[in-house]
């Protein structure tokens, strides 16, 4: 299996499967002496790890970070400081329970990846769906936690928009929300009606999509290039590459085929500071190039393929059946898509500001 891989300077590459022994990643090209401990790395982790409400799937993984490679004390301040070299992590898998599976190990899961895997593969990973879970994004957030460290001045934060039908009041919207509820949610009043929709959906057996909506603030303009390698194209990669992500856009989005010219266009005044935009439908990128507003990129993940309500399918001999996977799933994966959101951003933003820097020697 080849594409383990993204990103140009700041390369991060990833392994393991959802119930192998563990998953881990390295991240090559993160530049030297950038203060960097576990703990640091950890905080994120924790914020995406699994079992943390009923809301989430209750395998107990702890998700404890090992830095491998890549850091050491600096001989004079004795603070543990990257080394420039590869940095690599590991994460054991503690809660595994392959057994769940057994039952399904020769039928197609519809909406999972079973059946392209094994068209491609010649076979597949039944377990969880080993590379095809939501487990590998784990070590994706690991790397975000280093690519926040390459751009200090720059902050990444996400917020559940919707869940279902059902969209938060944009007037409410409180960043310091987000961490008082197990949503993610910036909206007080929309998180309380989360709980009991939500429970609704869970004790149905059944699951439900969501938005959600990653804001990056500080990023200097001058950011991505025209036509291949435009900051938007690769955000949009990114967070494609989510598990469960079906839908991306940038700024207004698909909102901006609803607007007239006049008011699409961001117009543009000079103040204090010089320029400034009166509007940000472009979501902080023109012609592939960030304007120095915030960056704002929002993505849809459907609902959780797993579901406790018999379905339709074949088995790896073409014959009809049907099929109930059973296990522990989460009633609304996009819940926690929010750190993998952040961190594919942080991501994105720490390699092309690489890149540029090595263009332009900003």
């Amino acid at each position: 299996m080849s594409f383990n891989t993204f990103g140009h300077m700041f390369r991060v590459t990833t392994f393991g499967e959802s119930h192998g022994v563990a998953i881990g990643c390295v991240v090559d090209g993160c530049p030297p002496m950038i203060p960097l401990t576990v703990e640091e790395i950890q905080h994120d982790l924790d914020r995406r790890r699994p079992g943390q409400s009923r809301f989430t799937t209750q395998r107990q993984e702890p998700d404890a970070v090992k830095i491998l490679s890549g850091v050491m004390a600096h001989p004079e301040s004795g603070v543990q400081v990257t080394t420039g070299t590869p940095i690599a992590l590991l994460i054991e898998n503690t809660d595994q329970r392959s057994k769940d599976y057994s039952e399904i190990k020769d039928k197609f899961r519809p909406g999972h990846a079973d059946f392209t895997y094994e068209a491609k593969y010649g076979l597949r990973d039944y377990r969880g769906g080993g590379r095809s879970s939501a487990r590998e994004t784990a070590t994706r957030v690991a790397a975000g936690a280093i690519a926040r460290k390459v751009l200090p001045e720059v902050k990444v934060r996400g917020a559940l928009v919707q869940i279902g039908p059902h969209k938060i009041d944009r007037e409410k919207w409180d960043w310091d929300e987000i961490a008082r509820n197990p949503f993610f949610c910036p909206d007080k009043d929309k998180a309380a009606f989360f709980e009991s929709y939500l429970d609704g959906i869970r004790k149905s057996g059944s699951s439900i999509g969501a938005v959600i909506e990653v804001v990056a603030e500080g990023v200097p303009a001058g950011l991505g290039a025209p036509i291949y390698a435009k900051l938007d194209s690769d955000l949009a990669s990114a967070m494609m590459s989510i598990n469960a992500v079906k839908g991306v856009e940038i700024g207004a989005g698909f909102g901006a085929a609803e607007l007239s010219g006049e008011a699409n266009a961001d117009e543009m005044r000079t103040g204090n500071n010089g320029t400034r935009f009166l509007s940000n439908h472009a979501g902080g990128v023109l012609g592939g190039i960030s304007t120095g507003q915030p960056v704002v990129v929002r993505f849809a993940v459907k609902p959780t393929s797993s579901i406790l309500t018999t379905r339709r399918t074949v088995d790896r001999k073409g014959a009809d059946t049907d099929i109930l996977t059973k296990g522990r799933h989460d009633p609304c994966v996009g819940i926690r898509a929010v750190p993998v959101g952040e961190a594919m951003m942080a991501c994105v933003l720490a390699d092309h500001f690489l890149r540029d820097r090595g263009q332009t020697g900003r």
